[in-house]
């Protein structure tokens, strides 16, 4: 029988981060995956919904920007299958990396769904049918989440669709329905929406992307509104149904009325599952919560001393860069060092365009705990180099004690977004205070200089540029 110091199930982004921090750290390593190795972040998920993120936002400036910049074509045409086929290799290319990466580290992988025998021998099931059995002295538990279903709108995966049926479609729908204004709604839905299709969001709560700052919510709802998206919030879908060629959506507004869509595709977006099925985690005497996802202290370990589980099976945020820090917090903590997460600060992004991110609190959370808080803000427009790319809409909006001018919050949607949230993180790493980030020299022309920009006004209402 096969043994290893650490075994991790699933190679997600937390999983195989998890394996490589502990194959670094000395242990002999294994890592079981029962499809490609990547998980849904970089085959269904993350990676392959950027590529098609970025392929249609070519053509969206393409048929509206260009010829502002002196760029005069022809009109230009989709080619889907194209498209599709760049973003298969661009997954593919990925996954070879991860593989890559096995090798180096001197990794095991197995490819099968594991399973627990008993707290330290698991069984690997082969597509063929075949098992294997190996046995472990640490266990990490990695195996991701799946799309959750409505019981009145089950996926077919033809007609009422998720996100991943969403990557790889044959056709531009002509209306796209989107149940549910998260993250994954809202970028899938701009995909198609820049390369023509009718897009309708219905949400259940009263605004889109409800987990983040109530400013931001507001402000994309506006932009995505000019482009072209329509939206239903604080509206309860009741039905859906797959008609043949295209689905019937039935809904009820806040004020009880009857509302009724026509698409001819319906993407189920309201939220993902852990995924503990068929773990046999019974075996093992581990336990989990209401919600189903695996029960952890603070150092991700269960109840079961020797297995632990990380990122969307545990509880907290559902984010890839969450998985892997935790995959070598676990890592580390075997090898008897002293890491640390701080959850506070692990930052949210939302991919359309402008882009949208934070970290820290937002408003409406410092309001509900009573935090006395200064506010400092500034628009994207008034910076320079967002006239000169065209990137006028958004704004960075930074929160701090009123009394110590640490840094509570920063929240930003515009144009980089996704990365200048990195500057916000290590401010807030380092306790940084508003006045900090207004003292420092930030590059001109660029879009951080809104950062510091906030901060001035964060500080006394010093912006220079507004």
């Amino acid at each position: 029988m096969n043994s290893f110091d650490v075994t991790v199930i699933g190679a997600g982004p937390g999983g195989y981060v998890a394996a490589i921090r502990s194959a670094q750290l000395g242990f002999k390593t294994a890592i079981i995956e029962k499809s490609n190795l990547g998980g849904t972040c970089l085959n269904v998920g993350c990676i392959p919904s950027k590529a098609l993120l970025d392929s249609s936002e070519h053509y969206h400036n393409a048929v509206h920007n260009f010829s502002a910049h002196g760029i005069d074509i022809e009109a230009p045409k989709v080619n889907f299958g194209q498209m599709i086929q760049r973003k298969r290799e661009v997954v593919d290319a990925n996954v070879k990396g991860i593989e890559y990466l096995m090798g180096k580290n001197t990794i095991t992988v197995f490819n099968g769904a594991g399973s627990f025998k008993d707290a330290t021998h698991l069984v690997v099931t082969k597509e063929d049918g075949s098992t294997e059995e190996i046995e472990s002295k640490h266990i990490i538990i990695a195996t991701g989440s799946y799309s959750t279903e409505l019981p009145f709108a089950k996926t077919d995966k033809e007609r009422i669709i998720t996100s991943t049926e969403a990557l790889e479609l044959k056709e531009i729908p002509k209306h796209l329905v989107v149940i549910g204004g998260g993250v994954i709604g809202l970028e899938l839905g701009s995909v198609y929406l820049r390369l023509g299709s009718e897009v309708t969001v219905v949400e259940y709560l009263d605004r889109i992307i409800p987990g983040m700052d109530g400013t931001l919510s507001k402000e994309l709802t506006k932009v995505l509104k000019k482009q072209g998206m329509k939206f239903h919030t604080s509206t309860k879908v009741t039905e859906v149904t797959n008609n043949g060629s295209n689905v019937t959506v039935k809904a009820e507004d806040k004020k009880g009325e009857q509302l009724t869509f026509e698409g001819d595709y319906v993407l189920v977006s309201v939220g993902r599952s852990p995924y503990t099925d068929g773990l046999g985690l019974e075996n093992a005497g581990i336990e989990t919560d209401e919600r189903g996802r695996i029960k952890t202290n603070s150092h991700l370990q269960t109840n079961v001393s020797n297995v632990y589980a990380i990122g969307d099976v545990v509880a907290g945020a559902m984010l890839a860069h969450k998985a892997e820090e935790e995959g070598v917090l676990v890592a580390e903590q075997l090898a008897g060092q002293k890491p640390h997460i701080d959850y506070n600060l692990i930052p949210g992004v939302v991919y359309t365009w402008p882009e949208v991110a934070g970290v820290g609190k937002t408003e409406e959370q410092l309001k509900e705990a009573g935090v006395a808080y200064k506010t400092g803000s500034f628009l994207f427009r008034a910076l320079g180099r967002a006239r000169a790319s065209m990137d006028l809409d958004g704004f960075v909006r930074m929160y701090s004690d009123e009394k110590t001018d640490e840094i509570l919050g920063i929240h930003i949607i515009g144009a980089r977004a996704a990365d200048l949230i990195a500057e916000a993180v290590v401010a807030m790493e380092y306790r940084a205070s508003a006045e900090d980030i207004a003292r420092m020299s930030h590059a001109h022309p660029t879009f951080a200089e809104a950062m510091k920009e906030a901060a001035l006004d964060a500080t006394g209402k010093r912006s220079i540029h507004s």
